[in-house]
């Protein structure tokens, strides 16, 4: 039993909980109902440790456990307070119900802890909404309250507290490191002496050294790098060092994805520093898939090869510097050493006649330089995670505006208002949730008052237990909840049948609360119903005379209550967040489009910039948001990596601005066509993408583009026409990542993006 136990919880995080909030709710009870003889405080010194014990989710370390639990003391007085002096009036009650449903349920949008509380804060207006409605009682039902929480918050820290879970920041490290190794190893590999001629065979793990243009192995004499104490350099790294590089950064940053994570770990939350996190990881994703492109690119005649090696150096080290940072082992890295590594590698472009040269050899450049401009991004949300100010006003143009660190220049109230703002319409998730919520409360609590039902709040607690996102979420709970139900009270029927003496159900209690809390993670919904039932009835059992006919009331509640979940999830936005995402990722899909065909339109053709960049942006918050919401549902096995998707869009907008901010506009009339025609082809690929995902299909894969004639002549524009073809190559590319590539392929390229997409 024991080694069952531990296997589905080896940390023993669910018995630590049970055992600490069964300790805690009958230490309370048993005070309150047998020391001082309190009747009205002894339910919520019980229940209060209920809500916001079992019912919520609190993330954190103990210790911030403990303080959150005090910090939300006072809005659990008002919600008791509100829900005892409405509770007289069945329509008040309603109405209260659905106001403070919606408005509880909706706070949530601010992030995980929020959340977390959501489900606990709701049970305590429910409990003093039934009877007995005795206002009068209401400042012994508030002590029995901060009771509960006082010696839950001091439990946390005192009784088996749980081990600290590990850090979103270090998860990044992890991510943040191995990127900077795979960038360091690149930089070795172009600084080698490579062979030439045909490509070396596969290996014996089936990883073959891809063609020319791919990574070629390096001859075991030639110097690369630094030299070794010992006299010659170390070789630079072979295709097999090269591919366990980067499927172990691959898989550090597949292990940041929000899917990976629990939800009290995620950085959602509408303040800066998670705001700034969950940019740094997808700055981290958006540079390793760059950095893998680099990896598949010739460099052995690239113009600017040596510049390019000393920039990724540079940016190597930058990134790693940021990894050191976020294991608390270095100092706060800024953005100086890669800004002038940058300027470096630009002057030595302006030094190097590109004319003549054909596109390819100028390739290796554009990509290293936008390995550097992320790299600044990287270091920027670093930083402003780390509490540092920005140190200069926002340089979007207002035109622009929102831009990528929009939020380091507001406080926090603002953000949190945004966050509340944005989600404050019918096409976002949180809110069709809240509202999905509230109407299903509000309805049992008019009914249960209509019908007037002693244990009404049962109905209630049952809507809580089983509404989910969706309609087919909330089915899937329906059956074990009521066969659990019905199983529980068969047996507490026959408990009570038997007549026993009052001190059995003192001492069964706890034995029956430790099982109760413990089951559901370990066994499921329905053993947690069954043994829920059997804890109300020991404890209503201690109050006053019941008998067998307690159980049936509670199935009768319990059936009730599922009704109305079930018929308000199937005419309240059934599909839940999944019909959502596809709507706001395609939605972002086609903005994107929108940016792709501005973007070449200023660069190449000097027209004004329109509205395509703030309106993507404002596209990406809200499919951002609809993500977050859609991971907390359960799904089946996705065909699509939706953070693929949203990265396709970041892509184009993060690529867009760099691409601007640095280049004159309009300089490339010489290959306006081409450039336009590429344009065209890559922003009907976000199209058709954008049209699939909002149609419920999958998207197509990006056709082949058709081969182009490119001038040669036109001086240092080539830098600028190269910068722009990599940034569009790049977002075929993305495109591609989203239905998983291919797995026939042994080639590094897709046994990363295998890993990357989650392919098995």
């Amino acid at each position: 039993m024991w080694r069952w136990v531990r296997k589905r919880d080896p940390q023993l995080v669910v018995v630590r909980r049970a055992v600490r909030i069964t300790l805690v709710a009958c230490l309370g009870f048993y005070f309150c109902r047998y020391v001082l003889g309190s009747a009205a405080m002894a339910p919520y010194a019980l229940f209060g440790v209920v809500a916001l014990g079992a019912l919520s989710q609190i993330p954190g370390s103990p210790r911030q456990r403990a303080r959150t639990l005090i910090a939300v003391l006072p809005v659990g007085w008002v919600l008791v307070t509100l829900g005892t002096l409405l509770s007289v009036d069945t329509w008040a009650a309603a109405a209260g119900m659905f106001v403070l449903g919606f408005a509880v349920s909706f706070v949530g949008v601010g992030g995980p802890r929020l959340v977390g509380l959501a489900a606990g804060m709701q049970l305590l207006y429910i409990l003093p909404c039934f009877p007995p409605y005795d206002p009068g009682s209401l400042p012994e039902r508030l002590a029995g309250l901060t009771l509960a929480v006082v010696l839950l918050a001091v439990a946390e820290l005192v009784i088996w507290p749980d081990p600290t879970p590990p850090l979103y920041r270090h998860r990044l490290a992890d991510a943040v490191s191995a990127l900077a190794a795979c960038l360091d190893a690149l930089a070795d590999h172009w600084s080698g002496a490579v062979p030439s001629g045909p490509p070396a065979a596969p290996t014996p793990d089936g990883l073959a050294a891809p063609t020319p243009g791919g990574l070629a192995a390096p001859t075991p004499s030639g110097p690369a790098g630094e030299p070794t104490p010992d006299g010659p350099a170390a070789p630079a790294p072979g295709p097999e060092r090269l591919a366990e590089l980067f499927t172990t950064a691959t898989e550090a940053a597949d292990a940041l994805r929000p899917s990976r994570l629990p939800p009290t770990e995620r950085p959602a939350s509408a303040g800066q520093r998670d705001r700034a996190l969950a940019s740094a990881a997808g700055t981290a994703r958006l540079m390793l898939g760059r950095a893998l492109d680099l990896a598949f690119t010739d460099h052995r005649e690239a113009v600017t090869g040596p510049a390019a090696a000393k920039l990724l150096r540079t940016v190597a080290g930058c990134v790693d510097a940021t990894g050191a940072w976020l294991r608390a082992e270095g100092p706060l890295p800024d953005t100086t050493l890669v800004a002038a590594a940058i300027t470096d590698f630009r002057v030595a472009r302006m030094n190097t006649d590109p004319n003549g040269l054909p596109p390819d050899r100028l390739r290796l450049g554009a990509l290293a330089l936008s390995l550097g401009e992320w790299t600044k991004s990287l270091v920027f949300a670093v930083r402003l995670a780390a509490g540092e100010p920005p140190g200069h006003p926002d340089p979007t143009p207002p035109s622009a505006q929102p831009g990528l660190f929009w939020y380091a220049y507001r406080r926090t109230p603002a953000l949190w208002w945004h966050r509340l703002r944005e989600n404050l319409t019918p096409r976002s998730v949180a809110f069709q949730g809240a509202l999905r919520l509230a109407a299903a409360l509000a309805v049992a609590r008019l009914i249960a008052g209509v019908l007037d039902l002693s244990h009404g709040f049962w109905v209630l607690l049952t809507i809580l237990t089983v509404l989910r996102a969706s309609a087919a979420e909330t089915r899937s709970t329906l059956r074990p909840a009521l066969i659990g139900t019905v199983a529980g009270s068969i047996v507490a029927a026959l408990l009570l049948l038997l007549g026993l003496d009052p001190i059995v159900y003192v001492i069964a209690l706890p034995v029956v609360m430790i099982a109760g809390f413990a089951a559901g993670p370990l066994l499921g919904l329905g053993w947690s119903q069954a043994l829920f039932t059997l804890v109300i009835t020991l404890v209503f059992a201690q109050f006053t005379p019941v008998d067998w006919t307690l159980a049936e009331q509670r199935v009768a509640d319990v059936l009730l209550g599922a009704a109305i979940g079930v018929l308000i999830g199937l005419f309240a936005w059934p599909r839940g967040g999944a019909g959502e995402l596809r709507r706001a990722a395609g939605t972002f899909l086609a903005a994107s489009a929108a940016v792709v065909r501005e973007t070449v339109a200023v660069m190449a053709d000097g027209h004004e910039p329109g509205d395509a960049m703030p309106k993507a942006r404002r596209a990406g918050q809200l499919a951002e948001a609809s993500y977050a919401l859609y991971q907390s549902e359960r799904h089946p096995s996705a065909t699509l990596d939706w953070q693929a998707t949203l990265i396709a869009g970041h892509h184009a907008v993060r690529g867009s601005e760099a691409l601007i901010k640095s280049c004159p506009a309009g300089g490339l009339l010489p290959c306006v066509t081409q450039l336009t025609t590429l344009a065209a082809s890559v922003a009907t690929c976000y199209d058709r993408s954008a049209g699939a995902l909002m149609r419920g299909e999958t998207p197509p894969r990006p056709p082949v583009p058709p081969a182009t004639e490119w001038p040669d002549d036109l001086g240092q524009d080539l830098y600028i026409v190269a910068d722009l073809r990599v940034w569009l190559d790049g977002l075929r590319e993305d495109l591609t990542n989203i239905t998983g590539r291919p797995e026939p392929a042994d080639d590094l390229r897709t046994r990363v993006a295998q890993v990357a997409d989650g392919a098995t």
